[in-house]
């Protein structure tokens, strides 16, 4: 578990280790109107499970499309469901109605329809270019 605390970048809190930049490159190049969950982006790399890839976004998800990233059931991020439903809404990204028992509440995802699963792209290692490095 040691290792995985230095990649997470747990000893420099200010800056995303390795394995934080690998989430964060994977939910980039999440298509528009399309989501992965915690567990998917996990699995994708290959290392992780959901929880991990839930801690890497709420440290360090800011500036990437957060709200494509949600839970398997579809249901929205508690706090964060207006801004990520504006989200959807603007993207196209295929929502369950509530029905008639549910009046009055926030849609989810339909996963069926908006599950992606990876395979038109791959993430562009170091991509997102929102780090400065200074030595180079």
């Amino acid at each position: 578990m040691g290792e995985m605390s230095e990649k997470s970048g747990e000893n420099d809190p200010g800056a995303p280790g390795d394995y934080a930049e690998r989430v964060l490159d994977t939910v980039d190049v999440i298509p528009p109107g399309k989501v992965m969950t915690y567990g998917d982006v996990a699995e994708w790399l290959g290392e992780g499970g959901p929880r991990q890839v839930g801690r890497v976004l709420a440290h360090y998800g800011g500036g990437v499309p957060w709200w494509r990233v949600v839970r398997s059931d579809g249901v929205l991020l508690p706090g964060h469901e207006l801004r990520a439903l504006d989200h959807y809404r603007s993207e196209g990204t295929p929502l369950r109605g509530s029905g008639p028992a549910a009046e009055g509440h926030i849609p989810r995802v339909d996963m069926r329809r908006a599950r992606w699963d990876g395979q038109a792209a791959a993430p562009a290692r170091g991509s997102r270019g929102t780090r400065e490095d200074g030595d180079g």
